[in-house]
């Protein structure tokens, strides 16, 4: 599932297109939503916002579209009306003069009333999206030893949508691994210090992998990496899915384990227990 970096990347995109002119045209898949296709006939696309996974479109009308690619949706942005050969199933599409963006094979798409937007479930209860809005270390770190979150252990703690707005699996590793501190602990074994850096690495690495498309290591290791001819997919990360191999720092063997019925890969030494 793309997580939030890529979800925001591909929100930057389809704002590139949508905003390039009015609504020519609008399809929707489902049955529900067909009545609304002649309120978006000449509307303008105000901005793209992203709240963890899920894309607001905000449209001078006062509808929003969300979406929620969920495991199998995704965005494809083209000239006006050309579509790409796929075996997905088309589920939106906005078309201009220009552009078309295109999403196939997602399951969760509404058209809310702005004032409805807020309320909605999934909206109303997630956490910050520190791709969305400003987000401060001292702010993260309060919610982090807030009573609400904690006792949870890290490695489920990550995943909750209601702590923070866009983490998954590869990030939850990779904010792990940066902060130093083992997927078994909670907040509440960890130093301050080990919580300051935790508050820290939620923002670099979620900034840093928008950035980079997707990549976690540090530009001077990546620029290190790719000199030594390593491919993207050998270089992205600092220990996500690279079990067995060296750490990147200190040359322990990444190890792999489940946790919240996922995989989560982490440095025994340079995240003890």
């Amino acid at each position: 599932m793309p997580e939030g970096p890529e979800i925001r990347r591909a929100a930057d995109q389809v704002e590139q297109a949508v905003k390039a002119g009015p609504v020519a045209e609008m399809y929707f898949a489902f049955p529900h939503l067909q009545s609304y296709e002649a309120s978006f006939a000449r509307a303008n696309v105000i901005k793209v916002e992203t709240r963890g996974k899920a894309m607001l479109i905000r449209f001078d009308n006062g509808y929003t579209i969300y979406s929620h690619n969920q495991l199998y949706g995704k965005w494809y942005v083209r000239s006006a009306y050309e579509y790409p050969v796929t075996k997905r199933q088309l589920r939106l599409a906005i078309h201009n003069e220009k552009k078309s963006a295109l999403l196939y094979s997602a399951s969760e798409i509404e058209v809310l009333r702005d004032e409805e937007v807020e309320d909605y479930p999934f909206l109303a209860k997630i956490g910050p999206d520190i791709l969305n809005q400003e987000t401060s270390p001292e702010e993260l770190y309060e919610r982090i030893t807030s009573r609400r979150f904690v006792n949870r252990k890290w490695s489920s703690l990550l995943l909750d949508q209601s702590f923070v707005a866009g983490i998954g699996n590869y990030l939850r590793s990779e904010i792990l691994f940066e902060a130093g501190i083992h997927p078994g602990k909670r907040p509440a074994d960890c130093t301050d210090e080990e919580l300051e850096q935790a508050a820290q690495a939620l923002i670099t690495l979620v900034e840093r992998s928008y950035q980079t498309g997707g990549i976690t290591v540090d530009e001077e290791t990546a620029a290190r990496l790719k000199k030594r001819g390593q491919s993207y997919a050998q270089r992205r990360h600092w220990v996500f899915n690279r079990d067995g191999e060296q750490c990147r720092i200190d040359g322990t063997d990444i190890q792999k384990i489940s946790a919240a019925s996922r995989r989560l890969y982490f440095c025994p030494t340079c995240q003890p227990e």
